[in-house]
């Protein structure tokens, strides 16, 4: 087991959380955590926080809020092709 150390565990931490390190980085990165309360600590805020923005970005907005924005931009356009 090689520690990578905090810094570079902390620098890589969104790499991990996406899947996007090679294995044996991602196995480096593991492995602290393993050991370290602080890194492993921020990796479960970072999965908490990136949780919470999916389910918020699933949500659709009102139906009324929808067509006032829709009717908003068509009135610009309109307004901005008149011009």
């Amino acid at each position: 087991m090689t520690d990578c150390g905090c810094d570079k565990a902390k620098a890589e931490l969104e790499e991990y959380l996406h899947n996007e390190l090679a294995r044996d980085d991602a196995r480096d990165i593991r492995e602290h955590m393993a050991g370290c309360a602080d890194c492993s600590s921020e990796f479960h805020v970072n999965v908490v926080m990136t949780e919470t923005v999916k389910r918020a970005c699933k949500e659709a907005a009102p139906e009324d809020l929808r067509l006032q924005v829709l009717t908003k931009l068509r009135d610009l356009q309109s307004t901005h092709e008149s011009a």
